[in-house]
Formats: structure tokens, sequence, C-alpha cells
């Protein structure tokens, strides 16, 4: 069966809700939430891609990680702020790749794996991101309790104690009450957490210049001298050459998440024009303004509540407790909340629902999908003081990165390289022997062995201490060798494309 060229458009150059129906769809494969997005139900414009990377890069566990790379990598500040924009640039390039087959055929990113990966092999992929995301849910959902507990800890003169799994009480209701508030936002539909991330995104830039005013205001000159001197580092030469590249390979994994399903997001986009305008402003923009308020923020904070002495602190949230101002601590406590639990749901949540939903779509629906996602995530989250969090915000970004590497290497050198950029997106959902992505019994085995061999490297390259030099760019190299290793297996695997469209 042919590869379809993109859905026909009519006279009008406008896409027919009626391309985007699948005829007969395999129940196993299909339901509401995987069905392909017509054009009159796209609702995404600039705005809306642009918040999403916006409330991404300023949730607490960006401005931690971005503060820790300033601290930990060993070179200027301003090289570490250079690396990151450069993360910036780099995946806005990655996710205008990724998202593009999902504004042209309107379907999710566990739909698009089934062109490499089978129509039933696309669950395996779907389930390790959905594994990943889940991991992440459940560490952003403990990063937005810190600040609850923050803005708790406002009106508490004595903290209590008694811990258990290195949280004590307040932290616990807090860890509760971000939890449950999530479930309810969720049950509002994407819609709601769409205007939800609208209020989110703005509001977090107004508080974190409010706070970088008031730390400038009591550092002084001394600020821009910290900038330079505090962050200085010691690697000189190649070192340091290694260490800017480093920065940007972890940089780039912290986006892994997003960077293999944006096409769960993509799909609501009213055209690809729209999507890349609101990717450029919401990454190399967005994250150049971010990465500015976190260097100055970072450094102040050191300079005025530490007087230099110590690790800086690299939470905002213990930031602004120190700031000794009750009102500005519950306006700032309130909206890192919010915007943390915003992105949480759509980078963190949504993609998870749909990947669980995959795995049997006549079984599980979003709500059943939902719940699964938020109880696990509540455990992992649970765990994040005493057991994840130790081995370091970088290291846990660097890991689940490369598990997701390879993924994306096979996806895009199968639909660029392979597919030439042509879907059937009615075999998509067929399970006929011999559909296009029918394979053996529904399952490409060459691009799971890519997948095996890419991955086992990737993620070796952040835990053998022998390629520690590695470990900052383990996702470049699982993404390229999962790229070069499916064009390799697939040598010989019959590409059926459409003559209409060359």
């Amino acid at each position: 069966m042919a590869d379809n060229p993109s859905p026909p458009a009519n006279p009008r150059g406008h896409l027919d809700d009626a391309d985007f129906v699948i005829a007969l769809p395999h129940d196993s494969l299909h339901n509401v939430e995987l069905a392909p997005t017509p054009p009159r139900e796209r609702k995404w414009g600039t705005f809306e891609i642009f918040n999403v990377w916006t409330n991404d890069v300023q949730s607490l566990a960006g401005y931690t990680l971005a503060a820790s790379l300033f601290v930990t990598a060993g070179i200027n500040g301003w090289m570490v702020f250079a690396a990151i924009i450069l993360a910036g640039v780099l995946v806005m390039f990655f996710v205008n790749l990724s998202g593009k087959p999902s504004v042209k055929y309107g379907v999710p990113y566990p739909v698009v794996a089934r062109a490499s990966m089978g129509v039933r092999g696309a669950m395996f992929p779907a389930t390790v991101r959905g594994i990943v995301a889940i991991f992440w849910y459940g560490a952003q959902t403990y990063f937005a309790s810190t600040a609850v507990a923050l803005a708790l800890y406002a009106f508490i003169d004595t903290p209590p104690t008694a811990t258990v799994l290195g949280m004590n009480w307040v932290d616990w209701l807090s860890y509760a009450v971000v939890a449950a508030f999530q479930i309810l936002l969720f049950l509002r539909g994407l819609d709601g957490i769409v205007r939800f991330l609208n209020f989110a995104g703005p509001a977090v830039y107004v508080v974190m210049v409010l706070l970088l005013v008031a730390i400038w205001w009591q550092a002084g000159s001394d600020l821009l001298d910290g900038v330079g001197s505090l962050f200085g580092g010691d690697k000189t030469g190649g070192a340091a050459v290694n260490a800017f590249f480093a920065v940007v390979g972890t940089m780039v994994a912290y986006f892994a998440a997003v960077i293999i399903n944006f096409g769960d997001f993509a799909r609501f986009s009213r055209s690809e024009r729209e999507m890349r305008r609101g990717n450029f402003l919401g990454l190399p923009v967005s994250l150049t303004f971010f990465t500015f308020l976190s260097l100055f923020i970072t450094a102040g904070a050191y300079i005025v509540f530490q007087d230099g002495q110590g690790e800086p602190a690299t939470n905002p949230a213990e930031i602004v407790g120190a700031v000794d101002n009750v009102l500005l601590t519950v306006i700032a406590a309130v909206t890192f909340f919010i915007a943390t639990v915003g992105i949480n749901l759509v980078a963190n949540f949504i993609p998870p629902v749909y990947d669980i939903a995959n795995l049997a779509p006549s079984k599980i629906n979003f709500r059943i999908a939902g719940v699964i996602t938020a109880v696990l995530g509540f455990v992992i989250g649970a765990l994040w003081v005493v057991v994840i969090g130790n081995a370091g915000l970088p290291k846990f970004v660097d890991t689940l990165g490369a598990v997701l590497a390879p993924l994306y290497g096979i996806m895009i050198a199968d639909y660029y390289i392979m597919r030439k950029q042509r879907l059937n997106i009615q075999d998509l959902y067929s399970r006929d022997p011999g559909g296009t992505y029918a394979f053996s019994n529904g399952w490409n085995t060459r691009a799971l062995w890519a997948f095996a061999v890419a991955g086992l490297f990737s993620i070796a390259t952040v835990w053998v201490p022998a390629l520690a030099d590695l470990s900052g760019f383990s996702w470049i190299i699982g993404a390229v060798l999962g790229a070069v290793l499916h064009l390799v297996v697939m040598r010989g695997q019959q590409i059926i494309t459409s003559d209409a469209d060359r």
C-alpha cells in the first residue's frame, strides 16, 4: 500500500476536515485522543506554543537546573549563559523537525512513532516516553510543592523538624495540595489547562523581575562584578570548551521529553508557520531572558543573603524565603507554583496520558490514563528527596534524556530521510498485514534493535566513569547514534512512497 502525500487542499488552499477522518480504524489503534485533529479543531497560535515553552523554561526545576550549571560547570558564568542560549537554538531546530509531521497530519507522537516502529511496535517507544514523563511529573510535583511550603513557612515561627522520607508535615501537606490541585485542573480538560498556562507564563516573569530588582537594590554595584567572579570556574583551554558543550548537552537533555513528543502539542497548531514562530519566541528569546534573570538572581542572592559563603542557593523558593518579606514571599510562591503546575500538566502529564491510552485505546480512555499517571507520579515525587534527588538534578536530566534520545533520532531519520515526509494516514490506524506499517505482525524489530544499542551507549555515558567526559553529550550521542543505526538496519527494507508526491 502506498504512502499517502499530505492531505489534499481545496481550491481555496484550506484543508478539508474530511481528509482527517479514518475510514476503517482498528479498535486497538484508535480512540478520540489518538485520532487525527482536523483543521477546525486546531486553536493554537503563536502565543499558545510560545507559552508552552515559557512555562517549561521558567519552572522551578528549570531555574534550579540553570543555577546548578552556573555553580558546577567550572567555567565563567557568561560562558554558561551563552551555552544555555545555544541549547535553546538547538532545541528550537529539533522541535521544528518533530512537530512538522503532527502539524501536517494532525496526529500525536504515539501515532507518528508507528511509521518507524510499526503499528504495534510503537507501543514500546510510547511507553518509554510515558515512563520518563511520569518521572518528570513526579519531580516537578515535588518542586511545585516547595513553593507552597515556602508560603506556609512564612506564617510559621518554628518549622517542624520530624521528617518522613526527608519531608516534614508542612512539606507533605504542600505536596498533597499540589497533587490534588493538578488532578482538579486536569479534569477541566486541555482547554482549561491552556487558559491556566496563558496566565501563569507572564505572571512568573513579573515576579522574577521584581525579585531581581529587590536583590540588585541591596547588592548594588557588587552584582555586576560578582557575576563574572562568583562563577569564574577553574577550567581553561580544552577543558573549558568541553564544559561549555556539556552544558549545552545537559540543557538539550532537559527538554528531551518535550522534544520527542512535541507533536502532541503541534497537532493543535493552526499552521506550521505559527508553530515555528512560537518555538522561536519561546525558546531562544524566552530562554535568553530567563537565563539572564537566573544568573543575576543566583549571584545577587549569594552576595546579599549568604555573604559569598558556602554553596549558592539554586532553588528560587529558598532565595525568595531569604528576602524576609512576607508579601513578596507569598506572591512569589503562588506564581512559581502556578508556573510549575501548568507546565507539569502540559509537558509531563498530557504526553503519558496519550502514551498510556495508546496501549489499549478501546479500554483506556483519557481520564483513566490520567489517574494512572497521577498515582505513579505521586509515588515518584514522594521519593525525590531521599532517593532520586541524591543523584543530582543534572545527572537525573542527562539520564532521562539519554533514554529518549535514540527514539528521537529514529523518528526523524525515518520520517525525513526514509519516507521523504510522506505518511499514509489511514495505515497508521490499520492492522492489515499488507499495510504500510505492518512490518512483522505490527512490530519493526530492526528499529527496536537500533534503539537498544543506541540507548545502552547513551545511558552508559552518564553512569560509566570511563565515559564521564561524554556525560553532558548523552542526548546528542543517543539521537545521532539512533538515527544512524536505524538507517543501517533498515537497509534492504522496502519503503513504499507515493508516485503522486514525486
